[in-house]
């Protein structure tokens, strides 16, 4: 859709609520739902939709909307503690379908090709242990996997079968879940030996304009079909087949981020009679590994009343004019551990008994038990942005070299982990580890056993850190590169990447927090969770958020600025950006635009051209908790305003990110950095700085993104002035910064490398 009339729906839908909804919420972006979703359905209960799926050896969620665009975790229907849950890559639940059926609510999926249901008076539960769904004898296969409910204006209902290549059913339902016997087998859709539709699996059922549809997925490789009957009946020739689902004529689809959409949704509609459908789907290349990720997409029936669903192309497009109801991005989020019960958004990894964690040994942390020597036990979340941090507070005594704990990035067939973690070292000493394959990193492990620890991803590459207050950082090893993760397609255990908490060995473990996306960690702009206008494009520098209007904005969603435990609070905004022209400023708004909270704006001036990038500072208003930051943009013209490569905040007190950062410690006014002379230089500048009192002394280098660069200084240094040089004949041209750290005093200056 062009600019032009997406501006135009914008303006009208803005006319006919009356201006009282964000104009964030008048358009969204693929994914709706980030990371592995596979197989999902798609329910409507009232004003509510409902979505989950296949979860395999993952704990399955259910996610709750207003509007189809924001989706929250609301419940786990099977417990990771059911004792016919297994334990092994491609197990656990397949499919999921959530219905509300005489007054009562209920959950079908498959384990071990033998299909279950659990019920709940509520969709948040409680849910009941899974109740096996008998086999009807006159069915000649087994109820299989994949499957779904379709209720009919009758009120009899029916599960919707899928069992190997050549069998596909709908079998129906009595008031207990059982079936009554009532069998309808479509075997001539996919016949053996020829399995015109490969598998024809994910089938699912629902009612339009008098007919009924079923729709159904070649295989997860692609291709989504539909046929359409007056009748429910198992006669081939009362069906007809109208072809492919979705609009494989979209001009655009050849340079879509997504490939082949398949194993769509049942089809609901709205009040207004526009019709949607969820579905899941593999990214292209590179970030496969994350999974079939949670994309929503229109549907419009033709004059012959036949359904085409939109091609997932890489646009904005207009959202559903539903209620957005104050449901955040889904995206990870920060948990604290202050509740009674675990949030729904963690997932456990395969059967893990109920002794196994604990919210209440240590109120306010998470325990975590290894499930047995052997076996780790781990809380995941699907891993489905390219950019974040993640940070947790640990306590942990490890007793051997096989005992460890902390933060971790997984393959979805669990062989390739990234780990950062407190262990002990083959000679006994305890050591913070950061490994990954054959590159393992260790680093004494200084703070004991409580520390603080933090894995930052900038697109493929991971960094690992450790603190023992959270204040100041120790990098661990060097940079990974986890392509290998992120482009791994498992078509046989199905599942994407997670991040999560983990512990090994024989220790337990206990974690007081865990924080998603990290304030005063530099932020990608080039990795908006939603945007409008704006787009990706690769600069001298790297990629950068390009093509930036007046009134197009970004949505960087999850941001945590702190809490009672995590004592930070903004006191600066930092927006590393490029001008060529009068430029514009940054409207920094939290959790919506205009209906939200605007708490900076910050100036954008020329630089002198679009490959030469400053950094441009403004004060903020003190923020804490979690939000979704929208940057919008604001300036004059049509002419495109600036591009910004990332930005951060800065805390009232040392965060100790990998970002250089203020201090407003009053021990600032006797320690003293100051600007070094020359600057810009080529090749080396001289830095001075003074100690009022005999102590230890850290200087160091970090780039724009907040990496350390080099370390010019770290020892012990007498009262008086200091010089060092630092030498940047291998150090690539740009913009950097040097911080100066002793005691409680943290200061930052910046200095230009010109080659």
């Amino acid at each position: 859709m062009s600019r032009y009339f997406l501006t135009l729906y914008v303006c009208l839908l803005s006319l006919r609520c009356g201006g009282g909804q964000s104009p964030s919420f008048y358009s969204y972006m693929n994914p709706v739902i980030p990371g592995d979703h596979a197989d999902c359905t798609l329910t409507k209960i009232g004003n509510d939709f409902y979505t989950t799926g296949s979860s395999f050896n993952v704990t399955p969620v259910i996610y709750h909307s207003t509007d189809l665009v924001h989706w929250q975790a609301i419940a786990q229907p099977v417990s990771a503690a059911w004792s016919g849950y297994g334990d092994a890559p491609g197990g656990g639940c397949w499919g999921g379908h959530m219905v509300l059926y005489n007054g009562e609510y209920w959950h079908f999926f498959s384990r071990d090709n033998t299909m279950h249901f659990v019920k709940a008076p509520d969709p948040k539960g409680p849910w009941s242990m899974p109740v096996k769904v008998s086999n009807p004898a006159s069915l000649p296969y087994g109820l299989g996997y994949d499957n779904s409910i379709f209720i009919d204006d009758d009120n009899k209902w029916y599960l919707v079968v899928k069992n190997g290549k050549p069998n596909n059913g709908m079998i129906e339902l009595g008031n207990n879940g059982q079936p009554t016997g009532v069998v309808y087998d479509l075997n001539w859709l996919n016949p053996d030996p020829y399995y015109p539709y490969s598998w024809a699996e994910g089938p699912v059922m629902w009612k339009y304009g008098g007919y009924y549809f079923y729709s159904f997925a070649r295989d997860l490789s692609g291709g989504q079909k539909v046929m359409r009957s007056k009748t429910l009946t198992a006669d081939q020739s009362s069906w007809e087949m109208l072809g492919d689902f979705f609009n494989e004529n979209d001009p655009k689809k050849g340079t879509s981020l997504f490939t082949s959409p398949n194993h769509a949704s049942p089809v609901v509609m709205l009040d207004d009679s526009t019709s949607w459908v969820m579905h899941p789907l593999y990214a292209k290349g590179e970030w496969k590994g994350q999974g079939r990720q949670g994309l929503l997409n229109q549907v419009r029936y033709d004059a012959d009343g036949r359904p085409v669903a939109d091609y997932p192309i890489n646009q904005s497009f207009p959202a559903p004019q539903l209620p957005s109801s104050g449901i955040p991005w889904m995206v990870p989020k920060s948990d604290f551990f202050d509740s009674q019960v675990l949030n729904p958004e963690w997932s456990f990894l395969g059967y893990t008994a109920a002794d196994k964690w604990s919210l209440s040994d240590r109120p306010g942390w998470l325990r975590l038990t290894p499930k047995n020597r052997a076996k780790a036990n781990t809380v995941i979340k699907n891993d489905g942005e390219h950019n974040y941090s993640l940070i947790t507070r640990l306590n942990f005594q490890p007793k051997s070299v096989y005992d460890e704990a902390g933060l971790w990035i997984m393959r979805g067939d669990e062989k390739m982990f990234v780990k950062l973690a407190s262990s002990l070292s083959a000679d006994g000493k305890k050591v913070v580890s950061f490994s990954y394959e054959d590159s393992k990193y260790e680093a004494e492990n200084s703070p004991g056993d409580t520390l603080w620890l933090k894995l930052v991803r900038i697109n493929h590459k991971i960094y690992g850190y450790f603190s023992g207050d959270g204040s100041a950082w120790t990098e661990v090893g060097a940079a990974v590169n986890i392509t290998q993760i992120d482009s791994y397609s498992d078509y046989s255990t199905f599942t994407g990447t997670r991040q999560g908490l983990y512990v090994a060995g024989t220790s337990d473990a206990f974690f007081d927090f865990y924080i998603y996306r990290d304030a005063y960690t530099p932020i990608l702009a080039e990795c908006p969770a939603d945007q409008y206008g704006t787009s990706r494009t690769y600069n001298n520098q790297g990629y950068v958020l390009d093509n930036i209007h007046v009134d197009d904005w970004a949505l960087y969603a999850g941001v945590e600025f702190g809490t009672a435990e995590y004592n930070r609070t903004s006191d600066s905004l930092k927006v590393i950006a490029s001008c060529a022209g009068a430029g514009g400023s940054v409207e920094v708004w939290l959790d919506s635009l205009q209906t939200g909270r605007k708490i900076v704006e910050c100036p954008i001036r020329d630089t002198g051209g679009l490959r030469t990038f400053q950094t441009f500072t403004s004060a903020v208003e003190p923020v804490g908790g979690r939000h979704d930051v929208y940057l919008k943009f604001a300036g004059a013209g049509s002419n495109k305003l600036f591009q910004l490569q990332g930005f951060y905040f800065t805390a009232k007190v040392a965060t100790g990110t990998s970002a250089p950062e203020k201090s407003n410690s009053a021990v600032s006014q006797t320690y003293k950095l100051q600007q070094n002379y020359p600057n810009p230089f080529n090749p080396s500048t001289k830095i001075v700085f003074n100690v009022p009192d005999h102590g230890f002394v850290s200087l160091k280098v970090y780039n724009m993104l907040g990496e350390e660069v080099g370390e010019l200084a770290g020892k012990m240094f007498s009262t008086g002035a200091h010089a060092v040089i630092f030498d940047a004949s291998r150090t690539a041209g740009g913009v950097y910064y040097y911080t100066l750290r002793a005691n409680d005093f943290v200061q930052t200056r910046k200095m230009v490398i010109v080659h």
